[in-house]
């Protein structure tokens, strides 16, 4: 489980995000960190006793640097407001699908798929949903993954993809720039011992749409 004193470092940090402040509560960050890696290698042990190619990952083959690269951003703080970490069988550098959850108070959020792929991965991701439209729309019309994710988003193009009509019963998903779903989770949900494994309930009600996106790329 999460520690409050995790989110109690993620609120501070929201309001006190200069590198001043950082430097004097280090040793706070230092555990945060640590408590963090804790869960997701909690998670990840979890994770790989039912998926196969998880076995020997790492937090920190999962998790991301707290430290923002503003070269090119219009928000210059220095620091991110969270901690997330990346589930897949290739940790973080996947090209391919997997799970994330990002822990930050009042925004916290499990989501996975793929985004923004680039353009061979997407003509992939295409031709399978063309192919297997069948077989896809059962998997995000399942009454569960309805109602815990809602619909799949992404920005999309605002015509048919070179070599579909307009007229393809898939369009909609054709149309995708990336292919992800999401679903909101409360402060004391992440605080309560039982976080881990309403992880894993949420990422089994996941799987199916995980496994038809790395079908698609392998």
């Amino acid at each position: 489980m999460i520690q409050p004193a995790t989110f109690d470092f993620l609120q501070q940090l929201s309001k006190h995000n200069n590198k001043e402040w950082f430097d004097k509560n280090r040793k706070k960050y230092e555990a945060a960190k640590k408590d963090h890696e804790q869960f997701v290698n909690e998670l990840l042990q979890l994770i790989s006793e039912k998926e196969p190619g998880f076995e020997g990952q790492k937090a920190k083959d999962c998790t991301f640097r707290i430290f923002r690269d503003v070269r090119f951003s219009k928000n210059k703080d220095p620091y991110k407001n969270n901690f997330g970490a990346v589930f897949a069988k290739g940790g973080k550098k996947t090209t391919g699908a997997g799970y994330y959850v990002h822990l930050e108070p009042g925004k916290s959020f499990i989501g996975g798929g793929i985004w923004m792929p680039d353009g061979e991965t997407m003509k992939k991701i295409r031709q399978e949903i063309d192919y297997n439209f069948n077989a896809f729309q059962k998997i995000v019309d399942e009454k569960n993954f309805k109602k815990t994710f809602g619909e799949v988003k992404g920005e999309r193009l605002k015509k048919a993809p070179q070599g579909y009509a307009e007229e393809n019963p898939a369009i909609d998903f054709l149309k995708l720039k990336s292919f992800t779903v999401g679903a909101s989770v409360g402060d004391k949900e992440v605080l309560d011992k039982n976080f881990n494994s309403k992880m894993l309930k949420i990422m089994a009600i996941m799987k199916p749409f995980i496994d038809f996106l790395n079908r698609a790329v392998e």
